[in-house]
């Protein structure tokens, strides 16, 4: 029996800018209508990742925590726009909705850090990455596909990766 679910694939990282890389390449294959949910525990590098995957996108500005404001917006030089949610602070799935989520979708790629805690406001297919801190430079990284469309990026991650 397989160690891992079908379609996940697990990835350690041992340093930030590691973690950063990992972004850039996801972050280069997002297209507009593409949902990165983010899980993990507070310092387990979810606000890295993303800063990663908006260099690899191709942002003009520069990634930083949406807690506050709950959704920052990217800009890249082609006009194009990623969001960034942070749901920490949403206490339901019906807040989450008062945001206009499907407009977001529609315009770029939306990427929210602690995506489980509005999972029923959101479309069932996605790709996931839950971070877990093992220690102070060490993360685990399991991306997970939820649909085919986030199978066939899933695949393109692994062979970006690892060749093949």
């Amino acid at each position: 029996m397989p160690i891992l679910a079908p379609h996940s694939l697990e990835f350690i990282s041992r340093s930030a800018e590691q973690t950063r890389r990992v972004g850039m390449r996801i972050g280069a294959m997002l297209k507009p209508g593409d949902i990165l949910h983010l899980v993990g525990d507070l310092g387990s590098g979810k606000t890295t990742l993303v800063q990663g995957i908006g260099l690899g996108w191709g942002s003009l500005d520069p990634v930083s925590s949406p807690s506050f404001v709950l959704v920052n917006v990217y800009r890249r030089p082609d006009g194009g726009r990623m969001f960034h949610l942070d749901a920490y602070r949403l206490s339901s799935p019906a807040e989450a909705l008062d945001l206009d989520l499907d407009a977001m979708f529609q315009v770029g790629p939306l990427v929210i850090e602690w995506a489980d805690r509005i999972q029923g406001a959101l479309p069932s297919e996605f790709l996931q990455v839950k971070l877990t801190w093992v220690e102070e430079h060490q993360r685990d990284m399991l991306l997970a596909a939820h649909g085919f469309q986030y199978e066939a990026l899933l695949s393109a991650f692994r062979r970006e990766v690892y060749g093949g």
